[in-house]
Formats: C-alpha cells, sequence, structure tokens
C-alpha cells in the first residue's frame, strides 16, 4: 500500500523549504487583516475583506504548501526526475507569492490593475508548475493509489486556476458571469478535487510512515480520488445546465465520501503503534473532528438548503474546513516533513557511520505542541467570532496571527539548526 521512497532522487533543500518557510507569514497577514478589518468579515462573504481573508488562506497558505510538498513528492514518493527543480520553484514561488498579494489587493481596492496582475502571474506561476508536473508524472504507470491521487490532483489544480483566472478577470474588466454558482464551483474545485484528493494520495504514504498506523484500505484507497473528481465534474455539468438539483446532489456525495475518508482515518489514527503522542498525532485527530463537523453541515445543507441561509453557517463552516481541518492536517505534515527532510540531507552528507542529528533536535516536539495551542486558541476564537463577531472578531485575527508567527519561528529554527549542522559536518 505505501510505496517505497526513492530518497536517493530527492530534490534539492532549497526547491521544497523556500515554499514551506514562507507560507505561515500568509496566515500572519490573514490575521492581521481580520484583526483591522473587524466584526464586518463574517456578515457577508461577498464582501473584499472576507474574500482577501480567504484567498491568504488558501493561495497563500495552502496552495503554497502543497506545490512545496509535491515538488518533493514527485521526485522521492513517485521516482520521477521533474526537471531543473530549483528554478522551477524559484519561479513558481515568485509567481505565487506576488499574485496572491495582488489579488488580496484587488479584492482589498476594486481596482481592475491588481486583478489582471495577479490573473496573469498566478497563471504563470500554476501553469509552469503544472506543465512541468505532468510531463514528469503522466507518462508513469499509476502503480499506486498515491500516483493515482497525484495525477488527479493536478487536474483538480488546473480546474481551480481555470475558474479562478476567469473568476479575476471578470471582476477586472467587469464580465456578466454568474458569479455566485462560479464561485461555489471554484471552491469545490480547489477543496475538494485539488485539496481532497492531494491530501488523501499524500496521507496514504505520510500517516502510515510518521505515525506508524496500519495502512489504508487499499480498494477504497484506488477509488476515493476519482469519485472526488467525477462528483466535482458533476457539479460542474450541474452549473452549466443550471441544474440546482444536480448540484445539490454532487455536494452531498462530496460530504459523503470526505465523511467516510474522515472516518477510515480516525480509525488508523487509534490503531497506531506509537504511544509518544506529538505534534503531529494530535494535530491530525483535531483536524480530523473539524472534517467531520464541517462535512455533516455540508450534507445537511445539500439535504435541507434553507440551512445554508442562516447567518453564521458560512463563517462557521468556513471556519471548521479551513481552519479546522485542512490547515492543521497541513501543519502536522510540516512538523514532519521538515525535519525529515533536514535529516535526510545531513544523512547524505555525513560520513559512513555517523548518524545524523535527531528529527526532535532539528525541530523539537515541545516547540510544536506550544504552536499547537496557539492554533486551537486562534480556532475556538474564530469559531467563536462567527455567532459573537462584535466581541471576537480582533482578538481571533490577533490569535491567528500569532499562531502563523510561531509556526514561522519553529520552521525558521529547523532551518537554522540544519545549516549549523550542515556547517560542522566533518
Amino acid at each position: 500500500m505505501q510505496p517505497l521512497l526513492s530518497l536517493d532522487n530527492a530534490p534539492p533543500l532549497a526547491a521544497p523549504w523556500r515554499f514551506f518557510l514562507t507560507a505561515p507569514l500568509f496566515l500572519v497577514l490573514a490575521g492581521l487583516l481580520l484583526a483591522v478589518s473587524g466584526p464586518g468579515v463574517f456578515s457577508s462573504r461577498w464582501l473584499p475583506p472576507t474574500l482577501a481573508l480567504v484567498h491568504l488562506l488558501t493561495v497563500g497558505f495552502m496552495l503554497q504548501v502543497m506545490i512545496g510538498a509535491l515538488i518533493q513528492a514527485l521526485q522521492v514518493v513517485v521516482g520521477v526526475n521533474l526537471r531543473w527543480p530549483l528554478p522551477l520553484a524559484w519561479g513558481v514561488h515568485i509567481a505565487l507569492n506576488a499574485g496572491v498579494l495582488l489579488l488580496a489587493a484587488g479584492f482589498l481596492t476594486a481596482a481592475p490593475l491588481p486583478f489582471r496582475a495577479a490573473a496573469a502571474l498566478l497563471a504563470l506561476g500554476v501553469g509552469g508548475f503544472l506543465l512541468a508536473a505532468a510531463v514528469a508524472v503522466l507518462p508513469l504507470p499509476s502503480t499506486s493509489p498515491t500516483i493515482r491521487g497525484i495525477k488527479l490532483s493536478l487536474a483538480g489544480l488546473a480546474g481551480v486556476a481555470g475558474l479562478g483566472v476567469t473568476l479575476a478577470l471578470g471582476l477586472a474588466h467587469g464580465w456578466a458571469l454568474p458569479y455566485p454558482q462560479l464561485t461555489d464551483l471554484h471552491a469545490a474545485w480547489g477543496l475538494a478535487a485539488w485539496g481532497g484528493i492531494l491530501l488523501a494520495a499524500m496521507a496514504y504514504v505520510v500517516v502510515p510512515m510518521f505515525q506508524l498506523t496500519p495502512g489504508y484500505p487499499a480498494r477504497p484507497s484506488w477509488w476515493y480520488p476519482p469519485l472526488l473528481l467525477g462528483l466535482v465534474l458533476l457539479w460542474s455539468l450541474a452549473v452549466a445546465l443550471d441544474q440546482l438539483s444536480l448540484a445539490r446532489l454532487a455536494q452531498g456525495g462530496l460530504a459523503l465520501a470526505g465523511l467516510a475518508f474522515a472516518g477510515v482515518t480516525l480509525r488508523l489514527q487509534r490503531q497506531r503503534r506509537r504511544a509518544r503522542v506529538d505534534a503531529t498525532s494530535r494535530y491530525w485527530p483535531t483536524g480530523l473532528g473539524a472534517a467531520l463537523a464541517a462535512l455533516a453541515m455540508l450534507l445537511a445543507a445539500a439535504l435541507w438548503p434553507v440551512l445554508a441561509e442562516h447567518p453564521a453557517w458560512t463563517p462557521l463552516f468556513a471556519i471548521l474546513l479551513l481552519v479546522g481541518a485542512f490547515i492543521p492536517f497541513i501543519v502536522g505534515m510540516l512538523c514532519k516533513i521538515v525535519p525529515f527532510l533536514a535529516w535526510m540531507h545531513l544523512q547524505r552528507q555525513m560520513q559512513p557511520g555517523q548518524p545524523a542529528p535527531n528529527m526532535n533536535r532539528l525541530l523539537p516536539d515541545l516547540a510544536a505542541q506550544r504552536q499547537m495551542r496557539a492554533w486551537l486558541l486562534a480556532l475556538a476564537l474564530l469559531l467563536g467570532a462567527a455567532l459573537w463577531p462584535q466581541w471576537l472578531t480582533r482578538p481571533a485575527g490577533v490569535m491567528l496571527a500569532v499562531a502563523g508567527g510561531w509556526l514561522e519561528w519553529n520552521l525558521l529554527g529547523a532551518a537554522w539548526r540544519y545549516r549549523l549542522q550542515a556547517a560542522e559536518k566533518p
């Protein structure tokens, strides 16, 4: 079930790390924007600060870490050779960071120029990565659920990027588009066809490897990624045909599929063989709990659409799914992947018989656990702010910025310790 890792095929450490070390800064920016904007952010999903905030989280943090992880995983997990990984990472990183900052500026100012520039940069960055990844991985046979999932996630990334560029250009040029329907579809492509499929594909490797759980069941693992992509395509067809009932069917199917995956992962977590509880093993069950709650809300809204009309439904759902589920999954992976990559590169530099420093020395688990407490407090305040925005919005924003800054500090500490150890090698 778990593919063998091609550690000798790893790209230069700077290729994925530039994404990992930049991404937490967007959590800080999102928190500061929330604190400055105040309670109005929770009054409508269409307000400029709300749209800017969501994209700082999804593009600035989530997409950036996921692309960095894929640059590593394509070579180490899949075993393909990405051409020029360091120049590719350098170009994609610049385009992605500049693009998301301009996109946020476009939402906040409603000026056409930032939207046009953001659309061009994000299309260039994501398109360049997709082209390099597709050339490398598509000719490879799908010999594992992880390889199949990564291939299908690239289709999801193409879908969400294409819709995002279309919406940004539509706002810049005043095109008459069905913005509510396309925005919901854009979110479905991003969170299910891209994020959900890639998360599952990486979980098939990361969860058993780092948390010492049994492997995922083989047959469902093969069919889960194409099921998600098929349901998102069904949703796209529903939008094209203007069939609301078909869109709700796809929405309910995605909720059920996500609930099943979260349930299986939670069961595997309970069977883990490692007695010691570290930050990663805490992040994942907490994120799974938030995911189960968010997906239950999505299923309920598909069955009874009137529920989604409640003012608190949209912010609660978004907070649970993004801040409560996706972000802790990603941070939990970072807490293992970053020190593992540092250890792996140090091990290759050491003399025969000389071990590299323990992973816990590169990123101490105590530091990760403390950062997790800051994130838990930020999540609690955000959920409270969805219900009582006047009282809790600004404290929630400050705490989100603190949690993001703490994560940045931990990752920079790991990079600094790696450099010290690399400088001391014989």
